[in-house]
């Protein structure tokens, strides 16, 4: 096996369960430290990792007015409103049924380029429209959901993190943002860290948390740094280089499998029948959405989105 072929094998390995993982460690970090807080603590050094990262590799980290103006509108979409309230939600969703929800975004893509720019679906995106709205509704519409209010709050606001994330897709395919990967997402981070910590003490979050939190939650919060915002999105923006975009988004139905066998492994969430069959025709759609035969030029950024 060849340097580049371990690479691609490696690269998706990170896509897939290391995205995939970050759920799990999101549910755990969560339960003791507020969400805003913990988001801003991941993206901020993560966002400062990543910037030195690009200053080594002698990128310029100079920037524009349009350009500062255009990445904050992303760091908000992306990593304030679309990662942190979804953390938020997570407090009242399983770890695996929000992944799944995240899921969707392929779906609410097609639509925003319908509303916007009035591009027409093919056969394919239609029928994994169907079925994902199909699939979403057998998803949430449980009896157990329906009698539970702090889930169907945490269902409504995950839903809107993932159109937040979806229209920050579309944006970015539209805007003027530095052309190094690397800076474009340091500075996103830095400044979502910025906004995300502004927030948190709007909202009073309890910010001394930080001294007292377990191990097992410094670790999540280390893995979710490290791993999940800096190896995983440089291993993405890798792929869109040397695999087709459609290859790349076979993440979106693949995060929600890994998430959902960890939530059940680490964390004891169950399953139910309907939530199984759920998932199968959810994840058919996406499928089928992800697959269809020429993708938009748009680049969806994966949900996640998390």
């Amino acid at each position: 096996m060849n340097k580049s072929k371990l690479l691609i094998i490696v690269s998706f390995f990170s896509i897939y369960v290391i995205w995939g993982s970050t759920y799990l460690l999101n549910k755990i970090a969560v339960a003791e430290i507020p969400p805003l807080l913990l988001a801003s603590i991941r993206f901020g050094a993560a966002g400062i990792i990543i910037l030195l990262i690009a200053k080594l590799l002698k990128k310029s980290l100079k920037i524009s007015k349009r350009q500062l103006l255009n990445l904050t509108i992303a760091g908000f979409l992306f990593l304030v409103y679309g990662n942190g309230v979804f953390v938020w939600a997570l407090k009242y969703v399983d770890s695996g049924f929000a992944a799944l929800l995240a899921s969707t975004q392929p779906l609410f893509v097609l639509f925003l380029l319908r509303l916007i720019d009035g591009k027409k679906m093919q056969r394919k995106s239609i029928i994994g429209v169907c079925l994902g709205v199909f699939g979403m509704y057998l998803l949430v519409s449980q009896k157990q959901i329906a009698t539970s209010e702090g889930m169907i709050i945490g269902i409504f606001m995950i839903l809107s993190c993932v159109l937040s994330w979806s229209y920050g897709s579309v944006f970015v395919s539209k805007a003027e943002l530095p052309k190094n990967f690397f800076v474009s997402t340091g500075y996103q981070m830095t400044i979502a860290s910025v906004l995300l910590l502004f927030w948190s003490q709007v909202f009073k979050e309890d910010i001394t948390t930080v001294k007292t939190m377990s191990y097992q939650t410094q670790m999540s919060i280390a893995m979710l740094i490290v791993f999940g915002s800096i190896v995983a999105f440089t291993a993405f923006n890798y792929l869109l280089k040397v695999i087709s975009p459609e290859k790349v988004s076979t993440s979106a139905y693949v995060n929600p499998v890994i998430a959902l066998f960890l939530g059940w492994y680490f964390l004891d969430e169950k399953l139910t029948a309907q939530s199984i069959v759920a998932s199968a025709i959810l994840l058919t759609g996406v499928y089928f959405i992800t697959s269809r035969k020429r993708i938009s030029k748009n680049k969806i950024a994966p949900s996640q989105k998390t």
